[in-house]
Parts: C-alpha cells; structure tokens; sequence
C-alpha cells in the first residue's frame, strides 16, 4: 500500500472531534531508533533460535491436515499501512467460510496441533520475518484485521490511536489477558504503553511474557 493510500486509509478511521489527543513523547519518539536496533538484534537471534521448531511444527500441521502449514492474512499496522501476516496455521482450512470473526473458547475449527501451538504462542514465531522486515516490533499492540479495525473504531472511542507505533508480537495487553479481555479493555492497555513508551516498560513486558508462555494464559 503506497504512503499517500495508507494515509487516507488512516483518515477513515479516525473522528478527530471525539478522540482525546494521543501522541508519542519526545523520549518515545527517541527510543524508536534504539527500539528498531533491538527489534533486528532479537528477531535475527529468535530466528535462528527457533527454527527447528517452527520446522517441526510445520511437519505436524501438514500431517494432521492438508494445505499449506502457514497462514497468511491482511492485518493493520502502523499509520493504516496494511501488511500480510504470516503464522503457523492452527485452524483448519475452511475456518472462515462463514466470515471472519474472533477464535473463541475451544473453538471447533482449531486443530490438535493448532491448540497447542496457540496455547504456547509457537504459531507466532514466524512473525519474527516481519520484525526484520519492519512491518512489526517485537513488543507492541497486536495487529487487528481491517474488518475488525473499522468496527471497533465505530464502536470504541480511540481504537485507532493504537495506530500510532508499529504492532507488536507481544505487547501489555497480550500479557494482561490476551483473548480473554474485551477489545475495549485492550485499548486501555494499548494507550498505556503508548504514554509510557520506554525500555524499561518493554523489558516487563517481555519477561511477563515468558510467564504466559509456560501458563498459557490468554490463549485460545
């Protein structure tokens, strides 16, 4: 998506008369260059780390069900700019022939495999591609489809705000809940860490994350 369509893609999303005023600190917008170091340094060493595993996985997936093992879909990032995720598929092909809508709670269309790489956050891992690529950091809001995006924009005053830094893998309101919170309450998290937007911040975010890892929690 080009810059110029990426902005009004934004612009469509954003009521300026009713959003409170959100923007990034000047610490914030310095720590950025730092943040985008480390997101590369991470990224890069999780990569090499993890991709026995991810090739593992893969195996498993296709052996349970057929297709592909990895799953593509449009998501909203930073400023509106659309990209393609990519994760190890956890659900069968045919999840969404009735329309896209949220995994509930042991949903009917994930797999065996599919529950337990959701549960340990396994399908996630080949967004690390991404991080390098730049369209996500390791820690920020978790990338919306363009569907949801627009209805929760309708629906929850200043969802769009969470547009303001790029989406993370994992971020504060992953680690407070994941899928068992409201979308509203993610946002609440989501302005949170964008106010204070720091190291220090990350760096808790990221050792709770580990936590869910080995808990589950949130998972779906």
């Amino acid at each position: 998506m080009s810059t110029e369509k990426a902005y009004h893609f934004y612009q469509d999303f954003v009521n300026v008369e009713k959003t409170p005023a959100l923007s990034l600190s000047r610490h914030a917008l310095q720590y950025l260059y730092f943040k985008r170091v480390l997101d590369v340094v991470l990224a890069g060493a999780g990569l090499v780390l993890t991709l026995p595993v991810m090739v593992l996985f893969a195996v498993l997936i296709v052996l349970e069900t057929p297709g592909s093992p990895f799953y593509l879909q449009e998501r909203v990032g930073k400023d509106g700019k659309t990209f393609m995720i990519i994760k190890l598929r956890s659900m069968r092909l045919d999840a969404e022939k009735e329309g896209a809508r949220w995994a509930g709670i042991k949903d009917s269309r994930v797999t065996r495999i599919g529950a337990f790489i959701r549960k340990t956050r396994i399908d996630e891992l080949p967004q690390l591609l991404l991080v390098l690529k730049g369209d996500m950091s390791i820690v920020g809001p978790r990338p919306e489809r363009p569907v949801f995006v627009k209805q929760f924009n309708q629906e929850i005053e200043g969802f769009e705000q969470r547009l303001l830094v790029k989406p993370g893998l994992t971020g504060l309101a992953q680690v407070n809940g994941g899928y068992d919170i409201t979308p509203k309450e993610k946002l609440r998290y989501d302005q949170e860490y964008i106010r204070n937007l720091a190291f220090t911040l990350e760096m808790k975010i990221m050792m709770k994350t580990f936590k869910v890892l080995f808990t589950g929690e949130g998972a779906r």
